[in-house]
């Protein structure tokens, strides 16, 4: 797992690097005495890239952190390693979709009692301007990645994703959604491995093609302000709900830099803020962050 995520890290990495020629990952090697390492790998300051990371971690501890055990309470007081890889992706242009993407494996341990594993992710794309060939697409990818794995599973994970991608005290969706599992073992180690680097895999195919037709368009500075305006609900989730951020601020062995990593590089709250009527902002609302089968 972890050979196969240092791999998937400097693929995406590559694949990145090619979308925007003005700038190029940095290598960030971490290890702690106790508690774990990683690679994290940041981008900034591009002409298509504000800013992203696509982080490697390895931590393991003597007990399950709380956002862990909330829905597994079984292995409360278990020893523990997490394995992952993390990406998110914050684009310049307004018109480009900031995305997201996630990779991991737990092996949750206790003495005299058989290993629990599971493997966890998938991704979900975040439009500020929403265009239906890029919704389309995305989600063709998605399910494509799941077909021969079961009829069920890209249904499955879907609605999982537009579930958990749900900001509750605002009561409206983080993005178009995608794919989110958790606690997955059901196939079998071997073939549950081969089904997370079959969706792994299709990460590019889904977001490349979008930044390259959107990276181009001309916009104004009322856009500018209104992705930065939606950036808010981003990090609104992401320090309220998201179990990885949690688990990572929670578990006392979590790199801080790389778990915050996620954060947008500018975000603006503006107090009591209405879009306009019939806009593309309020489109954004009122239509594609509604769930719906896109496919």
């Amino acid at each position: 797992m972890k050979d196969f995520l240092l791999s998937l890290q400097a693929d995406i990495c590559e694949g990145l690097e090619a979308l925007d020629s003005t700038a190029s990952f940095k290598t960030d090697k971490w290890d702690r005495d106790e508690g774990g390492s990683g690679i994290s790998r940041v981008i900034s300051a591009g002409s298509v890239f504000e800013k992203g990371g696509v982080n490697f971690s390895h931590v393991f501890g003597d007990a399950m952190p709380a956002a862990a055990t909330a829905t597994r309470p079984e292995l409360a007081g278990r020893t523990y390693q997490a394995m992952g890889l993390s990406l998110v992706i914050h684009p310049l242009n307004p018109f480009v979709p900031t995305s997201h993407a996630n990779f991991r494996l737990f092996v949750a341990e206790k003495e005299n009692a058989e290993s629990v594993w599971w493997f966890g992710g998938g991704y979900d794309l975040t439009p500020y301007y929403g265009f239906e060939e890029d919704c389309i697409h995305w989600h063709q990818q998605a399910r494509l990645s799941c077909t021969q794995y079961g009829e069920n599973l890209y249904p499955r994970f879907k609605r999982q994703c537009d579930d958990y991608f749900y900001i509750k005290h605002r009561h409206e969706a983080r993005g178009i959604g995608g794919l989110f599992f958790d606690d997955f073992n059901e196939l079998g180690f071997d073939r549950s491995f081969e089904f997370v680097r079959s969706m792994a895999g299709s990460y590019l195919k889904a977001y490349g093609p979008i930044v390259a037709r959107t990276r181009d368009m001309e916009f104004t500075e009322e856009n500018k302000e209104f992705q930065e305006y939606r950036r808010g609900r981003y990090a609104e989730f992401n320090l309220v709900y998201d179990r990885g951020t949690l688990f990572g601020l929670q578990s006392g062995v979590g790199r801080i830099e790389s778990i915050l990593m996620s954060l947008p590089p500018v975000v603006r709250w503006m107090y009591n803020w209405q879009a306009e009527p019939g806009s593309e902002e309020a489109r954004l609302t009122s239509y594609y962050l509604k769930p719906r089968d896109w496919v």
